[in-house]
């Protein structure tokens, strides 16, 4: 994991090797580590902030250790450990509008702690490992994402926190959380190849699916300037979503016993196909209008971006017909990044874009083309 130092060519690492690094640009147009600081664990997480200069680094025994990065970068004064959690911190988020060090760790539980005394303030725990966390510091409402695919919303206070709702949407593990907190609008990433933006300003249970990947989604950010989404996984894909559209939920599947098109009975109607002395079909869905469908009725294939549908999926053959060519206008571009993605951070202000290897590899990209 990795994140780009802001107003600097440099960028803090850390890693399994146990190693917390800053890396900074030398003349030669090379990084060079400033800093190498070994931990007493494996480093699986970390927050910085510019501001304060603070740096916060989760460890695979539930230890956070809190550093000071000096002037000039070259040197990490330790501040205080923070005893959050009984297993590897999966995730860590420092707020400074409240002093809080939120967490989330393999142990089930979200926890958070005052950055000013050390204190733990309180914690939560989760229906599976937590793998991933948002926070919103103006409704102090905190989004854990676990490995059931399961995102739990907390109300959170200075002495206690109180689960307002579940969002369950995904089929496989939950490895990565954006927020726009300008439009209340959370973005998920997970194991099934799927993305959902979950509409929490608009309070009406509204939420819409992206589909540009072919493998695991492992990481996500968002730019609030440019209302736009880039992803990450295991496709060795980059995607770069236009969130500006006015998208579209995608429909409930109808169940019926009967084609909705041709009213041809699917193979478990047996009254039907005694009364019709035919063999039943098997059962599609259109991906457009949801409705039941045999396979005769539901020969072509489309695009569908409003949808979150980038790659061509099953519709039936009325809405196929009435697709433009307009609907079929991409939302969404893709970049081959020739390895798998773990991890991801944008610098808005320069749009440089970070990534992170399933090589370990740590690549500095020059955005500034697509993000517009």
């Amino acid at each position: 994991m990795a994140v780009i130092i802001p107003k600097e060519d440099g960028v803090i690492s850390v890693s399994d090797d146990r190693t917390v690094r800053v890396w900074l640009k030398r003349d030669t147009g090379q990084y060079w580590p400033s800093i190498c600081h070994t931990m007493p664990a494996e480093a699986s997480s970390l927050d910085y902030n510019a501001e304060t200069r603070r740096l916060f680094v989760g460890l695979s025994n539930g230890t956070i250790s809190e550093f000071l990065v000096a002037d000039d970068y070259n040197r990490l004064t330790h501040t205080r450990d923070y005893l959050a959690h009984q297993n590897r911190v999966t995730c860590l988020m420092f707020s400074l509008a409240c002093e809080w060090v939120l967490t989330t760790g393999r142990d089930k539980y979200f926890q958070w702690h005052c950055s000013e005394s050390g204190r733990r303030l309180g914690g939560h725990q989760v229906s599976g490992w937590s793998t991933c966390l948002q926070f919103d510091e103006q409704s102090k409402c905190a989004f854990v994402g676990d490995y059931s695919g399961q995102i739990t919303i907390l109300k959170v206070s200075d002495s206690s926190c109180e689960e307002v709702t579940n969002l369950k949407g995904h089929t496989g593990s939950i490895r990565s959380l954006a927020w726009d907190a300008e439009r209340s609008l959370l973005f998920s990433g997970s194991y099934d190849q799927s993305i959902v933006v979950w509409d929490i300003g608009g309070q009406n249970g509204e939420a819409f699916e992206l589909q540009g990947h072919r493998d695991k989604v492992q990481s996500l950010v968002y730019s609030s300037v440019t209302k736009q989404l880039m992803s990450g996984g295991d496709d060795h894909i980059l995607t770069i979503w236009n969130m500006e559209i006015k998208r579209q939920e995608t429909p409930d599947w109808a169940e019926t016993d009967c084609c909705e098109r041709c009213k041809c009975p699917f193979f478990w109607n047996m009254k039907k196909m005694w009364e019709q002395k035919k063999l039943g079909n098997r059962q599609h869905h259109c991906r457009k209008c949801g409705i039941a469908v045999c396979a005769k009725c539901s020969s072509k294939t489309s695009t569908i971006p409003k949808m979150g549908f980038e790659f061509p999926v099953r519709v039936c053959d009325q809405c196929y017909e009435e697709t433009t060519e307009d609907d079929k206008a991409p939302q969404a571009t893709f970049h081959d990044t020739k390895i798998a993605i773990r991890f991801l951070h944008l610098d808005e202000t320069r749009k440089l874009l970070l990534t992170v290897g399933v090589d370990r590899i740590i690549k500095i990209w020059d955005v500034s083309s697509v993000l517009h």
